[in-house]
C-alpha cells in the first residue's frame, strides 16, 4: 500500500484496521450481491460482515481495495452481529498469505487484530454455542467484485445499473481492454467475459496444483478477477481423495469436492453469463467463452500436471501417464503434497529394484504397511515410465529437479497446523501464528529446523474438530 512499516505500530493503524475509526479520506460502505449457494438461487445476500474502507493507489500505480472482515454489522448482516472470531480470522489471515506465496491468485491479508470482545458462536450448528475471542482481519485486493454483484442486478431486472456496473468494472479492473474513448458495446462485454473465464481457469488450475479445496464455491464467492476469496471451510488434500470436501454442510452431496472444482467453476461462469446476456443481443459469444474456459482449463491442467512430474515436452502418451499417476495416488492413503515433493528425489536409474526405486515415496504413505508388493510393483512400473519420459526430455537432471521443486510445494497450511496456532492463540500465545506465517512465505524452499511443518497429518488430527472438515462458522 506504500505505507511505512513503522506505521503498523501506531495506534491510528490499530484503531482504523480494527474498525474503531476512519482515516482521512475513507468512506466506508458495504455492498449488495446475490448468488447461487450449493446450486440454488439464494436471492439477495451482501457484505454481512465485510466493510470496505476505500481504495488506495499505491506508488506502483496499483489499485488496492481495503476491507475489514468482522468489524460489526452492515445493512446485509440479516440480524447477525457482523463480527468474526479469532479462529476463523487466523485461518483467513494465514491461508490467504500462504496462497499468495504459493503463487495462487488470491486476496491478501494486511492485518489481524484481536478486539478484546467475546463473540457467541455455534461452531457446528448443534446447539452448543459458546463465547470466543473476537478478531478483525483487514484484507486487500485490486477488487472485491463478485459474480453475485452482477447476478443480483440481473435478477432484479435493473438493467441500467447492471450496464453501469459492467462499464465501471471493465474500465477500472480491466483497463487494458479500453482507452478513454472506447465505447463499451456488446462485443467488448463478450471480450471481457472471456477474460473472466480465462482468469478463473488459471485460479482453479493453481488450486488443483497445490491440493487446495475451497469448500464453498457459491457464485457469491467467485471473484471477477479470478482471485481466491472468502476463506471459510477450506482444506488441503492430505490423503489424495478427489471426492473430499472440507465443508461439513457439503458432506452429503459433495458438490464442492476437490475433483469437482473445475466443473463447478464452469457452472458458476454460466450463471454470470446468464446475467450478462440480459444486456446483449446474442448469446453465442458467451457460450464460446464458456467453451474456451473448458478447453483452456484442460490445456492448463495438462501443462501443470506435467510440470509436477518434471516434464515440459508434451507427448501424446502423457494423458495416460497423468491418469496412472492419479490412480497410484489413490491406490493407498497417500499424502499428495509429500508425494509430489518427493518425486524429485527419485533416482533416474531404472535398473534399481522395485523397492529401492520406490523408497523415496514411503514417507508419503499414511500406513506404510499398506504398501504391499502389488502396490510397489505398480508404483515401480509407473516410475519407470516416468523415467523414460525424463530421459526423452530436453531438460537436464538439475533443471528437472528445479522445475519440480518450484511446482510442488514443501509447505502448505494444513488444517491441523492452523488449529495448533489457534489453540495457542486462544491461550494468549501468538508465537505459532508468527512462525507459520514466516515458514509459509517460502513454501518451495527447504527450511532448516522447520520439518515439523512439512510432515503428514498426525493421527490425532484425523477427526479432531478444526483439523479436517470445517463448518461455515469455522
Amino acid at each position: 500500500l506504500g505505507l511505512n512499516a513503522t506505521y503498523s505500530s501506531d495506534s491510528d493503524f490499530t484503531e482504523t484496521l480494527s474498525g474503531n475509526r476512519l482515516a482521512k479520506g475513507m468512506d466506508a460502505y458495504a455492498t449488495c450481491y446475490g448468488g447461487h449457494q450449493f446450486g440454488h438461487w439464494a436471492g439477495q445476500l451482501g457484505d454481512g460482515r465485510a466493510i470496505n474502507l476505500g481504495e488506495v493507489i499505491n506508488p506502483q500505480n496499483e489499485r488496492w481495495a481495503i476491507q475489514l472482515k468482522g468489524a460489526g454489522p452492515t445493512p446485509y448482516s440479516r440480524q447477525a452481529d457482523g463480527l468474526a472470531v479469532l479462529r476463523s480470522s487466523v485461518r483467513e489471515f494465514l491461508c490467504s498469505e500462504a496462497m499468495f506465496h504459493l503463487g495462487v491468485p488470491t486476496t491478501r491479508a494486511l492485518s489481524l487484530i484481536t478486539t478484546g470482545e467475546q463473540v457467541m458462536r455455534d461452531m457446528f450448528y448443534d446447539g452448543n454455542a459458546g463465547y470466543e475471542a473476537g478478531a478483525v482481519v483487514c484484507r486487500t485486493a485490486p477488487s472485491f467484485t463478485r459474480f453475485g454483484h452482477f447476478q443480483i442486478l440481473a435478477a432484479n431486472h435493473d438493467l441500467p445499473l447492471l450496464k453501469k456496473l459492467i462499464d465501471y468494472t471493465i474500465r477500472t479492473d480491466f483497463p487494458h481492454l479500453v482507452d478513454e474513448n472506447t465505447d463499451i458495446d456488446h462485443a467488448l462485454m463478450h471480450t471481457w467475459f472471456k477474460e473472466v473465464c480465462t482468469l478463473s481457469a488459471k485460479m482453479i488450475t493453481h488450486w488443483m496444483r497445490v491440493g487446495f479445496v475451497h469448500g464453498v464455491m457459491n457464485t457469491d464467492n467467485m471473484s471477477i478477477l479470478g482471485l481466491t476469496i472468502d476463506y471459510g471451510p477450506y482444506g488441503w488434500l492430505e490423503d489424495f481423495d478427489p471426492d473430499w470436501t472440507p465443508n461439513t454442510t457439503d458432506k452429503e452431496n459433495r458438490r464442492y469436492r476437490f475433483g469437482n472444482q473445475p466443473s463447478v467453476t464452469h457452472w458458476n461462469l454460466s450463471q454470470l453469463a446468464q446475467a450478462i446476456a440480459q444486456l446483449t443481443e446474442t448469446t453465442e459469444p458467451l457460450q464460446a467463452a464458456l467453451d474456451h474456459y473448458a478447453d483452456y482449463y484442460d490445456a492448463l491442467y495438462q501443462e501443470m500436471m506435467l510440470a509436477k512430474l518434471g516434464i515440459v515436452d508434451a507427448d501424446v502418451s502423457d494423458t495416460l501417464l497423468i491418469e496412472t499417476t492419479l490412480s497410484i495416488l489413490q491406490n493407498i492413503e497417500t499424502d499428495m503434497t509429500i508425494f509430489f515433493r518427493q518425486l524429485s528425489q527419485i533416482n533416474p536409474d531404472a535398473n534399481l529394484s522395485d523397492e529401492a526405486l520406490c523408497q523415496p515415496l514411503q514417507v508419503a504413505y499414511y500406513s506404510p504397511e499398506d504398501a504391499n508388493q502389488n502396490h510397489i510393483k505398480l508404483t515401480a512400473s509407473w516410475l519407470r515410465e516416468l523415467i523414460t519420459r525424463w530421459q526423452a526430455s530436453s531438460l537436464s537432471h538439475e533443471a528437472r529437479i528445479e522445475l519440480m521443486n518450484k511446482t510442488n510445494p514443501k509447505y502448505v497450511l494444513r488444517n491441523y497446523l492452523a488449529q495448533m496456532a489457534i489453540d495457542k492463540a486462544d491461550q494468549g500465545d501468538n508465537s505459532l501464528i508468527h512462525e507459520l506465517h514466516a515458514v509459509l512465505k517460502a513454501p518451495y524452499t527447504e527450511q532448516d529446523g522447520k520439518e515439523m511443518f512439512a510432515e503428514k497429518r498426525p493421527e490425532w488430527a484425523r477427526h479432531r474438530a478444526g483439523c479436517s472438515m470445517l463448518s461455515c462458522s469455522s
